[in-house]
């Protein structure tokens, strides 16, 4: 019998083996097993660190629910990682695969890699620190750089911030130097209304005074009566008296927004002209000199 044969007959003799099916499938029923058993504790994990939280809120040490928000994703987040990688050494173990040299020639490959890096453990330590001061939470609308918007999510490596265009930004920890907080205290909005010069500033001032006071029960985002600062300019042709209200966090985009049509409606009920730009053409006509006769 030739070596080709041989070969050919050992594996024949592999494939028929009863005991090496049984191995396998076995194998492949444990791997299963460990994959739905994984999905299950990360899924019963998640559903208990928010009833934690549910509880926690009942308590009488309560937490801001910014901060909430933000410890719940990372707690599910930590979970996460924590079972995925107690999974893929089951696997690997049941594949027979040695876990403790793997894990000890990761240690080594580890403390090498460290060396180099450094950007990972600054993002670590910085979202560390975030998280710990509180800087900002989920759901706060921020800027950092030149990017701003709502933050999703907060991790220990990256901080994920959605633009109200839609854009997903994604910035390291270790990137984030400045941060700009919109949501933690009230906003201000404004709004500058023009008067025509020919206009009854008095009147107009009254109309708009009577009108402010009314406006907190109407709009519960306003968290007190707006302000009439007064003429904030003299322009070209306009006179601008300046209105600011003090809004919920956040608010102050749409209470901008309504206060510019109820103050419009007032002033056109009351008859008071909001101007608009004029042009005014001037004509002037040269007198022709009277022609001579020629007659003596």
């Amino acid at each position: 019998m030739t070596s080709t044969e041989k070969m050919l007959q050992g594996i024949k003799d592999q494939l028929s083996d009863e005991n090496m099916w049984s191995a396998i499938g076995l194998g492949f029923l444990k791997i299963i097993a460990i994959l739905i058993v994984s999905s299950l504790i990360i899924r019963i994990g998640r559903a208990a660190i928010r009833k934690v939280f549910a509880v926690r809120s009942h308590s009488p040490l309560r937490i801001s629910h910014r901060r909430e928000a933000t410890l719940v994703k990372l707690l599910e987040n930590i979970l996460t990682y924590v079972v995925s990688f107690i999974m893929i050494m089951m696997i690997l173990s049941t594949l027979t695969i040695d876990v403790g040299a793997l894990l000890a020639g990761a240690g080594i490959v580890g403390l090498a890699v460290g060396f180099g890096a450094q950007n990972l453990v600054k993002d670590i330590i910085t979202g560390f620190f975030i998280i710990f001061e509180d800087q900002f939470s989920v759901g706060d609308y921020i800027r950092v750089d030149q990017f701003e918007g709502t933050v999703e999510e907060i991790g220990l490596r990256t901080t994920k911030i959605k633009s109200w265009t839609g854009e997903l930004h994604i910035l390291p920890n270790g990137s984030i130097v400045q941060v700009t907080n919109f949501s933690l205290h009230n906003s201000v909005a404004f709004v500058d209304v023009s008067i025509a010069y020919e206009g009854d500033i008095q009147k107009a001032e009254q109309v708009l005074k009577d009108l402010l006071e009314t406006l907190p029960e109407k709009y519960e985002d306003m968290v007190k009566t707006p302000e009439i600062l007064g003429i904030q300019n003299l322009a070209a042709s306009d006179v601008v008296i300046r209105v600011t209200a003090e809004t919920m966090p956040m608010k102050h985009f749409f209470i901008a927004r309504q206060l510019r049509k109820e103050i419009k409606m007032a002033l056109d009920a009351h008859g008071i002209e909001i101007p608009f730009p004029r042009l005014v053409m001037y004509s002037r006509q040269e007198e022709k000199p009277e022609k001579s006769t020629g007659k003596a």
